[in-house]
């Protein structure tokens, strides 16, 4: 069993910047990838960024060049830098990780973390 939990989130003003960690716990696995997800109010979730255990990473059009994701392989925990908020960047974003556990493959989800941007 993999627990996955996230932090970091909170509210920040306008321009402001915000690093979310996603912490992923238990024994005998391995992360091949991760991706941050946001939900914001009456809307569908959408990617937001994804990287693998070697690095690369994809970013959704929309935070390119303004949010950057990392890892942390020996600390299990995927970062998202977020800089330069603005009111639309309000929303819960949530941690999804890959994951080969004593050989099974699946996916794991945090409950989430809430970011409000506002003055």
């Amino acid at each position: 069993q993999v627990h996955v939990v996230e932090s970091g989130g909170g509210l920040v003003q306008p321009g402001g910047s915000l690093r979310l960690s996603c912490v992923a716990s238990g024994s005998g696995f391995d992360i091949y990838s991760a991706d941050w997800y946001r939900q914001a109010p009456g809307k569908e979730r959408e990617l937001v960024a994804r990287i693998t255990r070697r690095g690369a990473t994809n970013y959704a059009d929309a935070v390119t060049g303004r949010f950057t994701i990392s890892v942390d392989n020996a600390k299990n925990t995927v970062y998202l830098q977020m800089n330069n908020l603005k009111p639309e960047h309000t929303a819960l974003y949530s941690c999804s990780v890959l994951v080969d556990a004593w050989g099974i493959i699946d996916y794991y989800w945090g409950q989430g973390t809430q970011v409000t941007v506002s003055s």
